[in-house]
């Protein structure tokens, strides 16, 4: 029942709103219908207006795309001036940079040719270009002075340098200041001739060639002798005979560096001494002893023969007389041979050797010492080189190791005591070896006579029962 009547209802307002609607979208129809007229009308008038734009705006779009690709062409050529310039900025920043290595580079050579040029010149030229060159030096250490003034100092150094060459060519003379060999500062002309540099005084005192000094500001000359007169002349007059030294100075420096043999001994130090005074000592022990050696007489075996005949013959008298006449220690073994030959043969051999055992010590006393000398002398060498070493080290404690000159005692004091210690003991060895050869054959000269004389005394009696007891 309940859906009837909703469909009833339905269908009557179906039946009483259709009409009312019809009658609205005809009049929405022309409504549209006007408002597309309208529409149209405004779309006519818009498309005329943009068509009588369009034209301009074509003409100002082109004329702005000219703009724009005329400002891209500018930027594009402001561009590559911005590129060039930075390549050209770059370049040249480069070239400053190898412009200044260079100048470094440059300002380094000038530095170390002004602070060696008065070490390459001849100690007597620092009289008249040791100011130029102090000058510079002197600018290389103030920090305000700019490069080039610095460069013009340090050329003019370069200037007096080339000016040097150019006179050395043939040789130039200069005024200046020398030490003669008393000590005295003469003054006088230098002529530097070559790598040689030639003095003469004033006053004509001195000549000769100078050389450097230590711890003295000006050259000292040395004085040639009178072999060589013409220095003066050749300075004077450029003419005269001059001495040339092809050793470039070292000759004069070898002559002056020989010493004497006090001088080479004073170095070894108070070692040295001892062990010069010990090899004296053994010296003379040694000329004494070979005095003494030498002139140890042994009897001859024809002497000894002769004795030997008298007590054949039975006359002992005649064979004592005979050894009383052999000279020397044994004359005095046959004489006591003689006197107790009537002994036992074992009684008279420890009789002789009795006698040959007091000479032993006669003929092997201060051997011993010498023997001392040659074992102790390498050892007190030893000793002072260490003792030497040890000043060495101190003096390089005080003085660091740049000075040479200050070392050169320790190390000499070092050096020449071995070297004595071993001078001394070589010799010491071979004179103690060659004694002791001597003293040994004396005593088998002696124990030789012994024995020739018991066995003749022996046979003489005939192996009496006295010598069989």
């Amino acid at each position: 029942m309940k859906a009837k009547y909703l469909a009833f209802i339905t269908a009557l307002a179906s039946a009483l709103i259709c009409p009312a609607h019809a009658q609205s979208f005809q009049s929405a129809s022309e409504q549209a219908k006007k408002d597309l007229s309208e529409a149209l009308n405004q779309l006519n008038e818009v498309r005329g207006k943009i068509a009588a734009e369009k034209i301009p705006l074509i003409r100002e779009v082109t004329r702005l795309e000219d703009e724009v690709k005329q400002k891209e062409d500018e930027l594009n050529r402001l561009r590559r001036l911005r590129d060039n310039k930075d390549l050209s900025l770059n370049r040249l920043r480069k070239r400053v940079e190898g412009l200044k290595a260079q100048n470094e580079y440059t300002a380094s050579l000038l530095d170390q040719f002004v602070t060696a040029f008065e070490t390459r010149i001849d100690f007597s030229e620092t009289q008249i270009y040791s100011e130029k060159a102090k000058t510079a030096r002197m600018s290389m250490l103030e920090p305000d002075l700019s490069q080039s003034d610095l460069f013009l100092q340090q050329l003019e150094v370069i200037a007096s340098a080339l000016d040097r060459m150019e006179e050395l060519v043939g040789g130039y003379t200069f005024l200046g200041e020398a030490k003669a060999s008393d000590g005295e500062i003469l003054e006088g002309s230098f002529a530097v001739f070559g790598p040689t540099v030639y003095f003469a005084s004033t006053d004509g005192s001195i000549s000769g060639v100078t050389v450097d000094q230590v711890n003295s500001s000006v050259p000292a000359v040395a004085n040639l002798g009178d072999s060589f007169t013409g220095i003066t002349s050749f300075i004077e007059d450029k003419t005269g005979n001059i001495p040339l030294d092809p050793t470039l100075g070292k000759a004069l420096k070898i002559e002056e560096s020989k010493e004497t043999i006090g001088q080479h001994i004073e170095k070894g130090g108070a070692v040295g001494i001892v062990i010069i005074s010990l090899g004296a000592v053994c010296l003379i022990i040694g000329l004494i002893k070979l005095y003494e050696i030498t002139s140890f007489k042994t009897p001859k075996s024809s002497e000894v023969q002769a004795v030997l005949s008298q007590i054949e013959s039975g006359d002992t008298e005649k064979a004592a007389i005979a050894a009383a006449q052999i000279s020397g220690v044994g004359g005095e073994l046959l004489q006591t041979g003689v006197e107790f030959m009537e002994e036992k043969r074992g009684t008279l051999e420890e009789i002789l050797y009795e006698k040959i055992l007091g000479v032993r010590p006669k003929l092997e006393r201060f051997l011993p010492f010498m023997a001392l000398t040659a074992a102790a002398a390498p050892l007190l060498g030893l000793l002072g080189t260490v003792t030497g070493m040890i000043n060495t080290f101190k003096l390089i404690t005080v003085f660091g190791t740049g000075d040479a000159k200050s070392l050169s005692s320790g190390i000499s004091e070092a050096l020449v005591t071995t070297e004595l210690g071993l001078i001394v003991a070589i010799p010491s060895l071979i004179l103690h070896g060659l004694l002791s050869r001597m003293a040994k054959q004396k005593l088998g000269d002696m124990e030789q006579t012994a024995v020739g004389f018991i066995n003749g005394v022996v046979a003489a009696r005939g192996n009496d029962s006295k010598d069989a007891a």
